[in-house]
């Protein structure tokens, strides 16, 4: 990709507020993030898929640590 000219707005103490670029290189950037948005990134929910086996009951557990924390 190629460098954006970029200009920075800062306030009266010097805090950058904003960022002005040319509009050919917005539609750029806009372009790219279309084609990222179009893009499938979501996991299959069978990525995500299976059993787990606990040793030991989740509200006996939680009981246990609270009373730790006494």
């Amino acid at each position: 990709m190629k460098p954006i000219k970029k200009q920075i707005v800062t306030d009266e103490a010097m805090r950058p507020v904003a960022v002005l670029i040319d509009y050919e290189d917005w539609q750029a950037i806009e372009e790219i993030l279309k084609a990222y948005q179009e893009q499938d990134i979501t996991p299959a929910l069978s990525d995500y898929a299976g059993a787990i086996q606990l040793t030991v009951d989740p509200l006996d557990y939680q009981q246990q640590i609270r009373e730790e924390w006494s």
